[in-house]
């Protein structure tokens, strides 16, 4: 494939013509539409239907374009580092992560992440549903248990699991309904199954944390109050285990910054265990 000719067919799709694409660029309307129609002919597709007054992807051209944007990006940094006979990390890194991970230890990670490659300009926006990577710009996201994906690669980087927690001096029932403090979504299902006469509904977890009389949480969130002896634990939720992964397009090359943020990712959960997120927040 020409690879100057699919970055011509980017710069069209990019400003949504040749007219906007060859004056951005300072190039002839002509040349760019000569170079993108040769592109059609060798991959025998139609990527652009040509109106009389605009310029539509066709679907084949919308998925090269998604694809093509993020391997010209990293071949032009490729080729700039190593113009400049550096491999510093820079440019902009963004990653979508979800609101609990995010107020417990993006903070800690972004500002140790900073001072490595001081180069690079984080974006973390926090999400708790699945984002669009491509169409969105994304270069990582963090989830929660995601569902399988085929355009995503990645790794596990953290495991945690929900246990049943509640205050030391609260005796444990044996069948009997006692109050509860369960997240929002969960608060019918809590009073219907136990028929307690109090559910308190607190949609932030680590609110339910610091105000349990007795209910699940995050193993991370409580082991240390566990340990401590501030909350009895009263056992494990079955079938409630955890994992965070850290995930990236399967077609796009893996940039120095994501890399960067995976290393840094290693070092405090070599053993991806609840109990090293506990202690990683207590520092």
């Amino acid at each position: 494939m020409d690879l100057l000719a699919l970055a011509d067919f980017t710069l069209v799709a990019r400003h949504g013509g040749f007219g906007k694409a060859a004056h951005a660029a300072r190039r002839p309307k002509a040349t760019l539409s000569r170079r993108v129609g040769e592109l059609e002919a060798a991959l025998d597709l139609r990527l652009f239907e040509r109106g009389r007054r605009d310029l539509k992807l066709t679907e084949e051209g919308r998925a090269l374009f998604e694809r093509s944007v993020a391997l010209l990006t990293e071949l032009e940094e490729t080729a700039t580092a190593i113009a400049l006979g550096s491999e510093r990390v820079r440019g902009r890194l963004r990653i979508s992560a979800p609101l609990l991970f995010s107020q417990t230890a993006m903070g800690r990670l972004a500002a140790e992440f900073a001072r490595r490659p001081p180069q690079v300009r984080l974006e973390v926006t926090t999400d708790d549903w699945a984002v669009d990577m491509i169409e969105e710009g994304y270069d990582l996201v963090i989830r929660v248990n995601p569902a399988p994906d085929e355009t995503l690669v990645g790794r596990s980087f953290l495991h945690d699991r929900m246990v049943v927690v509640a205050r030391p001096d609260m005796l444990r029932p044996t069948g009997a309904a006692v109050p509860a403090v369960v997240r929002g979504v969960d608060a019918d299902g809590a009073q219907g199954r136990s028929g307690a006469a109090l559910v308190v509904t607190c949609h932030d977890l680590r609110c339910r944390a610091r105000g349990s009389r007795a209910g699940p949480l995050p193993l991370s969130l409580v082991s240390r109050d566990i340990a401590d002896g501030r909350l009895a634990h009263w056992g494990d939720v079955a079938g409630s285990e955890i994992a965070l992964w850290a995930l990236y397009p399967t077609r796009r090359l893996l940039n120095a910054r994501v890399s960067a943020f995976l290393d840094l990712l290693r070092h405090p959960f070599p053993q991806a265990a609840p109990e090293e997120l506990a202690a990683y927040l207590d520092r």
